[in-house]
């Protein structure tokens, strides 16, 4: 056994929504189980989210704990537990949950003083934990928690501005200085990188704190996109450690073991391998009534057996754009021709994408998703809606040739009341029929997408190389201190 004053002290730093959260939560499980002192700073009401994660990994004996800031709700004007991006209901709400995010900066910085951890595992969202690793003379690690794909994309476009110069915002250019030939719209691109906004020099201080890292852990693998992983390296000039997909890895063996409905297993368990078709949007997208009335005839037109997850959207229990019960009709209609199942607000994905009656799933091309997807082999239909998601589909359709595009055309991150759909039941009908059809590309599609869940999962096995990568950044966390130890 290694001594006290040899055991690695990493702190794990998440961000506050759960695209972020989750796979900075899963690597600092990993962590933990490889022998290293781990502690996770987080907010009470974020620390629940995974507490019994964590209480389950200390009973098995391993070395993690989360240490808890206050979030300031009074300060910004939230209700009490409100502390997640996604317990945002409104614009005005979100602006103050973001304004708290960035107020607990000062708290976390005297947790760093006191705890005098060896490294910081630092969400990129917060650019400013370069500085505070400086200060302590200990390496600062970018957790990226998507592709390296969108970000050589967002690199490239970043540097050579080739939208700028275009007639419309519906032309579409080339991403240049990339193995692919892979195009784009301005629309689809994020608005402050559109024209510059407020959020622009935020972002530009995240890009920069990524250059001043001592290297980059990535929720990726190099089966995935190594061509890519390497033109990351090449152009940030920084390290960088593939150790993904780390929900496959921490999760192996475990079931998902909360409540399954046994209704919903029921349902699966009476339909035919690979006929079932898994509809999410996350937990951040927000849909018009809209266009939730074009997904539910699109779904129904297509004729495949489908289960899809609808968020409750206000605390005053108006579901999802259920403008006028048209969702509490179909949900009926769907039950009584077995048709469809929907589920409202939280599913246990991981058990329903691993089900085998489960072909395929329409996702928002959000990168956890992608990668719980993957690792179990399933194609995908892209529908993205902000951030990188437009580059992540452009990865699946373009790239590895695993997805199959709906058409969606603007980057924007909330839909607002009233608005219209983007994407007709037509377009859904027909993209759902060639992802879950029997033709020549739909096979191939799944062929491809088996391919890679084999890789995803050989990869985390002890001799893979995201295991190796993980071992190896272990190691060199702990030559350093070694040698800062020397030095002192």
């Amino acid at each position: 056994m290694e001594t006290h004053s040899q055991q690695l002290n990493v702190i794990f730093l998440p961000h506050l929504t759960p695209g972020h959260m989750n796979p900075v939560v899963d690597t600092a499980r990993l962590f933990a189980k490889h022998g290293v002192n781990v502690t996770i700073i987080t907010t009470q009401a974020n620390a629940l989210l995974f507490k019994k994660a964590i209480d389950s990994d200390l009973s098995s004996g391993y070395s993690i704990r989360t240490c808890l800031i206050q979030f300031p709700s009074a300060e910004v004007g939230l209700p009490d537990g409100v502390e997640n991006i996604k317990d945002a209901t409104s614009q005005e709400m979100l602006v103050k949950i973001i304004h708290g995010i960035a107020i607990l900066q000062d708290q976390i910085e005297l947790l760093f003083q006191d705890l005098q951890p060896d490294c910081i595992v630092s969400d990129m969202l917060y650019p400013w934990t370069v500085e505070s690793a400086k200060k302590l003379g200990i390496p600062r690690i970018y957790y990226y928690s998507s592709s390296y794909f969108a970000s050589c994309a967002a690199h490239f476009i970043k540097k050579h501005k080739p939208h700028e110069n275009l007639v419309s915002d519906t032309d579409s250019f080339s991403i240049p200085n990339l193995p692919h030939n892979i195009e784009i719209t301005s629309l689809q691109l994020q608005d402050w990188v559109r024209t510059r906004n407020e959020h622009s020099d935020y972002f530009d201080a995240i890009y920069e704190s990524e250059g001043r890292s001592y290297g980059t852990l990535s929720n990726s693998f190099h089966e995935l996109e190594g061509d890519y992983e390497q033109l990351y390296r090449s152009t940030k000039g920084i390290k960088a450690w593939s150790v993904g997909p780390v929900s496959a890895s921490v999760n192996k063996g475990h079931k998902d073991d909360l409540a399954i409905d046994s209704e919903l297993l029921n349902w699966l368990n009476s339909k035919q391998n690979d006929s079932v078709l898994y509809v999410s949007f996350g937990s951040l997208t927000r849909l018009p009534h809209a266009q939730i009335v074009e997904i539910a005839h699109g779904l129904e037109n297509s004729g495949h057996n489908f289960i899809w997850v609808v968020r409750k959207k206000d605390e005053d229990g108006d579901r999802e754009g259920d403008e006028d019960g048209f969702l509490k009709e179909f949900e009926q209609r769907m039950k009584e021709n077995k048709k469809g199942y929907i589920i409202w607000n939280w599913a246990p994905q991981l058990l329903i994408l691993g089900h085998p009656a489960t072909g395929g799933i329409v996702t928002h091309c959000g990168w956890n998703s992608i990668l719980e997807s993957l690792s179990v082999g399933l194609p995908m239909v892209t529908w993205p809606m902000f951030s990188e998601q437009f580059y992540n589909e452009k990865l699946l359709v373009d790239v590895l040739k695993i997805g199959a595009p709906v058409g969606s055309k603007v980057n924007k991150f909330w839909s607002s009341k009233g608005e219209d759909a983007v994407v007709t039941r037509e377009e859904i009908a027909k993209v759902v029929t060639l992802l879950m059809g029997r033709e020549e590309e739909s096979i191939e599609m799944r062929r491809k997408a088996q391919k890679l869940g084999d890789a995803a999962k050989k990869t985390i096995e002890e001799g893979g190389s995201s295991y190796k990568n993980l071992m190896q950044f272990i190691d060199e966390l702990k030559s350093l201190k070694i040698s800062k130890g020397h030095e002192e």
